[in-house]
């Protein structure tokens, strides 16, 4: 990337004001989907073809960490599909350290994915993923044969992984549904059978979600309730076509505009069959009095404001709602919990504590708990705020900007390339009032 270009990115600021804004939003591709999607065709046989992916910041490092691993990745002129051919379940080892960006799954997956391999493997990431925890994964793969170690002993990237994991059984403390979600993706290729204790399991439909993908795969596994998986080992991947999604996690903060809105807001590409958890947003917003009109057919959804009102919501499955139901919460009568979701402090940042301290800034009144928030019905002002660089809070904070009074500046808002890299140029066509500076 040109120097210049990258100090713009890097520390670009966003103005948003109260805005009437109306019209359609075509929301990009499932993140979630397409690094799995990434993955998968790597470790298969022959040549697999991933049509409308989605290209973003945490889905370009997924392609870089899976070249490093012996994968031939390509883009159709229009970038309207890749076409990968796979490694045949033999990975290699990678020349250099493979560096995951910001991208969480691609590390977890990826951890998992080195343990094939006869060699050391070393993976690293930005100051937000050496914070994030591995040390479940990195119990489990141990227990398999693997050997695997963080290099500052804290349980944290960067971390050192050498092959091969052979199988076997192991316990999991699934803090985050990655853990699980990388070990069910690569134990069918080890050498053995795999059994796996799972002892705590946050975000269960990203499980759901990959188990779907194990599925269409062909692949031999045994579930027991999510307490007991039993993968069969030896086990082969053959190419695929697949089209990605919509992505209902985007899509949140745009359902949340329209919950807020007097105006009709749509959104096209949004498959209301598709696994993903977070299409329950919609049904939430339903339930706290928004107008919606689900159209299945045309994948579309018609979403309007309503008389909000707040209500007790268990977010263990939809983690990465919550800084959007956070600001949902501002503006419903009553009071909001959000509730069970203690893995949201794990994520790019603390979201938890940011979401609190962010919101206060604006005046809202909102109360911190370890494992979530409680928001009563605020009056936000326009102020100063920060992303701490994590695209989900960018978001957030910029929908709050655009029904609070005053002017809001975003602070680091470049962190909506992650995973939605059009996300303020949407908005304008819409009508909002929002400047990059």
């Amino acid at each position: 990337m040109d120097f210049n270009l990258y100090i713009l990115l890097k520390f670009m600021k966003v103005k948003v004001k109260k805005s009437e804004v109306s019209g359609k939003f075509f929301i990009p591709t499932s993140k979630s989907h397409t690094i799995r999607a990434i993955f998968f065709a790597t470790l298969a046989s022959g040549e697999s073809k991933i049509y409308f992916p989605l290209i973003s910041a945490d889905t370009n490092s997924a392609m870089e960490v899976c070249k490093g691993f012996g994968a031939s990745i390509s883009y159709n002129e229009n970038k309207k599909f890749l076409t990968i051919k796979g490694t045949n379940g033999k990975p290699n080892l990678p020349e250099n350290v493979l560096d995951v960006g910001n991208s969480g799954t691609t590390l977890r997956i990826g951890v998992s994915t080195a343990s094939l391999i006869d060699g050391y493997t070393i993976f690293t990431g930005d100051h937000q993923i050496r914070n994030r925890p591995l040390e479940g994964l990195i119990y489990a793969l141990n227990n398999l044969g693997a050997w695997v170690v963080s290099a500052k002993n804290n349980g944290k990237a960067p971390v050192i992984i050498k092959g091969k994991a052979k199988g076997g059984k192991t316990d999991l403390k699934a803090v985050t549904s990655q853990y699980l979600t990388s070990l069910l993706i690569n134990a069918p290729l080890f050498e053995n059978d795999t059994e796996i204790i799972v002892t705590i399991l946050n975000e269960k439909p990203y499980v759901e979600m990959t188990l779907k993908w194990l599925d269409m795969l062909n692949i031999k596994y045994e579930n027991e309730n999510f307490k007991k998986f039993y993968i069969y080992g030896n086990q082969n991947y053959k190419n695929f076509e697949f089209t990605i999604p919509g992505d209902f996690s985007s899509a949140s903060f745009i359902l949340v505009l329209g919950a807020l809105s007097k105006n009709k807001i749509i959104l096209e590409n949004m498959d209301m069959d598709d696994i993903q958890g977070d299409k329950r947003v919609v049904y939430i917003l339903k339930d706290m009095g928004a107008e919606v009109n689900i159209f299945k057919n045309e994948k579309r959804i018609e979403i309007s404001g309503g008389k909000l009102f707040g209500m007790k919501i268990d977010m263990n499955d939809i983690p990465d709602a919550l800084p959007i139901m956070a600001v949902a919460g501002c503006f419903a009568e009553g009071e909001t919990h959000l509730l069970n979701v203690p893995q949201a402090r794990l994520k790019e940042t603390d979201r938890i504590k940011v979401m609190h301290n962010e919101l206060k800034k604006m005046g809202a009144n909102i109360e911190e708990l370890e494992d979530g928030l409680i928001i009563k019905k605020s009056n936000l002002k326009g102020c100063n705020v920060d992303s701490h660089f994590d695209h989900r809070v960018a978001m957030a904070l910029t929908i709050a900007g655009l029904f609070a009074d005053g002017e809001t500046i975003i602070n680091n808002a470049e962190a909506v390339n992650v995973t939605f890299p059009n996300f303020f140029d949407s908005l304008k066509k819409a009508n909002a009032l929002i400047e990059e500076i």
